[in-house]
């Protein structure tokens, strides 16, 4: 029996990726997105498929939401802003669309008693930056009137919505906060970190790293991200609980930058560029952030199968197809 799964954010780079997983395992789909950050091209590859329907439209919008949902057998709840460009410029458009969003899905859900997967972020965790956050770790904020923290209390909102949901009503949910995630489709207009350095490798410009270059992460291949995903949502036990999803192998924001120029073969150097300079006086960064996955593991038996190098190599190799794409349709113009 065909499973029908409604994806809201499904053009953006994740959702992308999971939609061919789904689609691979038989499931019919249907993508909710108002393109403010997806994109019609990351669908491209599946847009004629039998089994694949694209609906434009606001998760705010309850009336297309009630029918979609109503019309499905289970919702992967993905919109939300996204990338740090995002959140600091445009913080309240931010904050409605995550909360106010997000309610209006999971009130739908419940409504037709329709099992939901809700995406939350490595973000819930602020600045706290111990030695692999597990899920039950503390979230350390800065002030609300910092746009960042208010996207991670926003985030956070969401969680406790669905877990409300969940414990008060019987409404099935299950939640995963990805931590930094990297793969093709993937785009630097939003500020994610690799995407930019490599593009900035590429033109031939120095690599702009933010503060001292110290701060410690790990990067995940969103194939692995899907594995993580797609695990979950086959799982029953999953029900009521939230994992983390997200790469192991730490490095530093500097070590990065020039492990992208080494891979590149680009003659570019790399350039610290203060928090005030890129973003706003107000601005705050966390110093490492790194994710325990032991319970998703021991749920589903998922590890990462991508180094930082594989993802780097792919990112790389995708970003310069794209530029190959560009300049052939620019001479094609003239």
């Amino acid at each position: 029996m065909t499973h029908n799964s409604l994806v809201t954010g499904g053009a953006g780079f994740i959702g992308s990726h999971l939609i061919e997983a789904l689609l691979e395992r038989g499931d019919r789909v249907t993508v909710l997105d108002d393109l403010s950050s997806g994109q019609l091209t990351n669908l491209a590859g599946f847009s004629s498929h039998d089994r694949f329907r694209f609906v434009q439209g606001s998760i705010l919008d309850d009336l297309v939401v009630d029918e979609l949902v109503e019309a499905t057998d289970g919702i992967v709840h993905l919109a939300a802003a996204v990338g740090v460009k995002m959140i600091v410029a445009r913080p309240l458009r931010s904050f409605i669309t995550n909360i106010r969003g997000t309610e209006t899905v999971l009130d739908a859900a419940h409504r037709y008693r329709r099992p939901i997967f809700l995406a939350s972020t490595s973000e819930i965790y602020g600045k706290n930056d111990r030695d692999g956050l597990h899920e039950n770790s503390d979230r350390i904020f800065g002030s609300p009137s910092v746009a960042r923290w208010s996207y991670a209390t926003s985030k956070a909102a969401d969680e406790v919505l669905a877990f409300a949901y969940h414990k008060e009503r019987g409404l099935p949910i299950t939640i995963a906060r990805f931590f930094n995630t990297v793969g093709p489709r993937q785009s630097a207009a939003y500020g994610m970190v690799i995407p930019t350095l490599v593009e900035q490798a590429l033109c031939g410009v120095p690599l702009t790293v933010h503060g001292d270059g110290h701060q410690r992460r790990c990067f995940c291949h969103v194939a692995d991200l899907v594995a993580g995903v797609l695990g979950l949502l086959e799982d029953p036990g999953a029900n009521g609980e939230v994992y983390n999803i997200g790469g192991t192998q730490e490095t530093t924001i500097l070590e990065l930058a020039h492990l992208v120029v080494s891979r590149t073969g680009s003659s570019s150097d790399v350039k610290l560029v203060s928090y005030e300079d890129a973003f706003d006086s107000d601005f705050e960064d966390m110093r490492r952030r790194v994710p325990d996955t032991g319970k998703l593991t021991a749920l589903t038996g998922w590890a990462p199968t991508h180094s930082l190098l594989d993802i780097l190599d792919e990112t790389i190799a995708y970003a310069r197809q794209a530029r190959e794409a560009r300049f052939a349709l620019e001479r094609a113009a003239h």
